[in-house]
């Protein structure tokens, strides 16, 4: 097998190298490289803010931040022989952090905006797998790198429903990222077409769940032919939530590697995108099955910020897949009370909160 790697020029914004990467999702995108089942994939990314944070940046130029480049993206990246009902499986082998990291609070957003009004500016250094900052003295964090952006292309038809359900949602009067936009848009001619990056939804995106990271595979239902794979935004570290509407964002370089699950190959086969996590903060490895909700509600409309509908969902989900596995509905409703966790994994990237429900494998024996 190859090893194919994707390259960006460290200190220019996107809009410099856009050769490598975009901002929107479309399905109409044209892929930057092509890799194989089995192919290795280095690839490197730029942070949340496409290079607006520096170790120069002070609190007053948060204020200059343009948003419309928000979530540099590089790819797509096309997988042979990838079509509509397969899955592609995404293997995180390695995350090599940036010596640079920041966290921002802006006035108007995060999940306690209304008690933070105030911009606030945290510049971490990341070094020998740690961060600290002389914002914070006396604070010490360990690396638990992941990407906040990893997905493939939406096709039309989650292109439209996405854009429809958020407009509707905007038009409520709930906090909702408008679904398109032009300014800051790469590329520019998909600008009013395309979506925005902020909401995770089925096809992945900016999801921010910190148990992503290496050694997690990600399962991604193929939408498009050739999937169109794109990652982003990582993080050093991050807590469940991202409350304040970040976590340690820095540059990066992804090591991953694909598997095609042609289509009826596995017993669950999903709407949207899960994961298996490694967990590696226990001295024994141990590894769960976990099932995505988003806030919508039975009839695929979204409800902004709803927990509890994405803890539904996530359920909903996990149920799914303990039928897949044998169990009848009451049996996997009740494994599902005494054995799945359910995370709260983002509440900031609107209007899709994420709650996730985690199996450990190794109660299957």
């Amino acid at each position: 097998m190859a090893t194919v790697e994707v390259r960006i020029h460290p200190t220019a914004p996107l809009s410099g190298d856009s050769g490598v990467g975009h901002n929107r999702w479309h399905p109409d995108i044209r892929p930057v490289a092509r890799c194989r089942p089995g192919d290795t994939l280095i690839i490197d990314t730029r942070d949340a803010l496409d290079g607006q944070v520096t170790p120069e940046t002070t609190v007053e130029d948060l204020a200059r931040v343009e948003e419309g480049v928000i979530h540099p993206m590089t790819g797509p990246i096309y997988i042979e022989g990838a079509e509509p009902g397969d899955v592609l499986e995404v293997h995180i082998v390695d995350i090599e952090p940036a010596p640079f990291g920041y966290t921002t609070q802006s006035p108007g957003f995060g999940f306690l905006r209304d008690q933070f009004p105030d911009a606030f500016l945290v510049k971490w250094r990341l070094q020998d797998g740690f961060a600290t900052s002389e914002q914070l003295p006396g604070i010490r964090l360990p690396a638990d790198p992941f990407m906040g952006i990893v997905g493939v292309a939406p096709d039309q038809a989650l292109l439209e429903r996405a854009h429809a359900r958020e407009t509707a949602a905007l038009e409520r009067g709930e906090f909702v990222f408008p679904p398109t936009g032009v300014d800051g848009a790469i590329p520019a001619a998909l600008g009013q077409k395309a979506l925005r990056t902020g909401p995770p939804r089925e096809n992945g995106g900016n999801i921010d769940i910190r148990h992503t990271g290496i050694g997690s595979r990600l399962f991604f239902p193929v939408r498009v032919e050739g999937a169109l794979f794109s990652t982003g935004d990582a993080h050093f570290a991050q807590g469940d939530g991202e409350v304040c509407g970040q976590g340690i964002e820095m540059r990066a370089t992804l090591t991953a590697r694909f598997r095609l699950h042609k289509k009826g190959d596995l017993t669950y086969r999903p709407d949207q995108f899960y994961f298996i996590h490694r967990e590696r903060a226990r001295p024994a490895e141990r590894e769960y099955f976990a099932t995505v909700g988003l806030s919508l509600d039975d009839e695929g409309n979204n409800v902004s910020e709803s927990i509890d509908l994405a803890a539904r969902r996530a359920l909903l989900e996990m149920i799914a897949y303990l039928q897949s596995r044998g169990y009848d509905r009451q049996q996997a409703y009740a494994i599902c009370s005494a054995a799945v966790d359910l995370r709260v994994s983002e509440v900031v990237d609107i209007p899709n909160v994420i709650v996730s429900a985690f199996v450990p494998l190794d109660i299957f024996v």
